[in-house]
């Protein structure tokens, strides 16, 4: 039988010998030691651990009673849990061995509002939320974003939705909100927040073409576009596909006004399927029926949720009606029930 041969330097994984040759200058086990045995102290598990020093060998260098259990002390004063300190050891590595972390925390907590949102933000960042300078670079984006009128809550849902508008040059993020303000968004409006998370890191030019594909997919004028953006402007993220099938039923089957669209453009955000197809056909039944009001808005019906949109327009009408349940069931799945088909 042929003897197994021993794992040697040319069978170790790349990051180990990553690892071993930043390592090279100790005479000494005792640090790396000590560094994990603090780290199963702190509950990760042996992967957690493999995948830190991995990333960051040099963790394994740093001082456990000088910065490591001193930032451990400082982050728990400022609320987290050692679950949270171990989820911030996996994503920020190299930062939780720097002395700043916890004032960096401090700040961010605040920012954010909880562990959760910033760990959800820093994931999304790749941590450069932590290497970038506080004072210099964070601090003033923050303030721009409050000088166009963003609030502290809806900043910290901007930021962890686009955790880079904290870290990119402040000039960029002035001429993303004046490209908003320019789209007809006004500053300190409600919307000014979901109009620059819509444009962010997009170029002017691709946001040019995005509003002429909506004129000319709704038939809008230059007037009903800025309306229709600065009331829902996340239809500047929505696919070409996904705006053409709407203008093809809601203009086309339906025959509504690309006015009546451009002043209610969160309907184009409903799923064409599951919510204003199968209602538009209910309301068509119940007006064709004699059971609704011939002016009843189709609007109106959209916004309902499914449990208010049930209760109002299907339960009512289980005698005059009996098969009415049934088929809206089947037109939420995609089929077109017999009395559906209209004429």
């Amino acid at each position: 039988m042929r003897a197994r041969p021993t794992r040697g330097a040319h069978s170790r994984a790349p990051t180990e010998i990553q690892a071993s040759a930043k390592l090279s200058h100790l005479k000494s086990p005792s640090k790396p030691d000590a560094v994990l045995a603090f780290l199963a102290g702190l509950g990760l598990s042996g992967a957690d651990v493999a995948a830190l020093v991995a990333r960051d060998p040099r963790f394994l260098c740093a001082g456990v009673e000088t910065i490591l259990a001193p930032n451990v002390a400082g982050l728990t004063g400022l609320g987290l849990s050692r679950s949270d300190i171990t989820r911030l050891l996996s994503v920020a590595g190299i930062h939780f061995r720097c002395r700043t972390i916890v004032t960096n925390l401090h700040y961010h907590l605040s920012l954010f509002g909880s562990t959760d949102n910033f760990l959800c933000a820093l994931k999304r960042n790749g941590s450069c939320i932590l290497s970038s300078d506080l004072d210099r670079v964070i601090k003033p984006n923050v303030a721009l974003l409050r000088e166009f009128g963003i609030g502290p809550c809806d900043i910290a849902k901007l930021c962890a939705a686009q955790p880079w508008l904290l870290t990119c040059n402040v000039e960029r993020i002035r001429a993303m909100a004046v490209s908003v303000e320019g789209l007809g968004v006004p500053r300190g409006s409600g919307m000014f927040r979901h109009a620059l998370n819509a444009v962010a890191f997009v170029s002017e030019e691709k946001i040019a073409a995005k509003v002429e594909h909506l004129k000319k997919t709704f038939r809008w004028s230059d007037a009903e576009v800025g309306i229709a953006i600065s009331r829902a402007p996340n239809v500047l993220n929505k696919t070409k596909e996904f705006l053409q099938r709407r203008s093809e039923f809601l203009i086309s089957d339906l025959g509504l006004e690309p006015a009546y669209i451009a002043h209610r453009p969160v309907m184009l955000s409903y799923s064409l399927e599951g919510r204003v197809r199968p209602r538009s056909y209910v309301v068509k039944f119940l007006k064709a029926n004699g059971l609704l009001d011939p002016d009843r808005d189709l609007y109106s019906v959209l916004v309902l949720s499914e449990k208010v949109f049930m209760e109002k327009y299907i339960c009512p009408h289980k005698e005059a009606a009996p098969c009415l349940a049934g088929d809206y069931a089947d037109a939420c799945k995609g089929l077109l029930p017999t009395n559906f088909r209209f004429t």
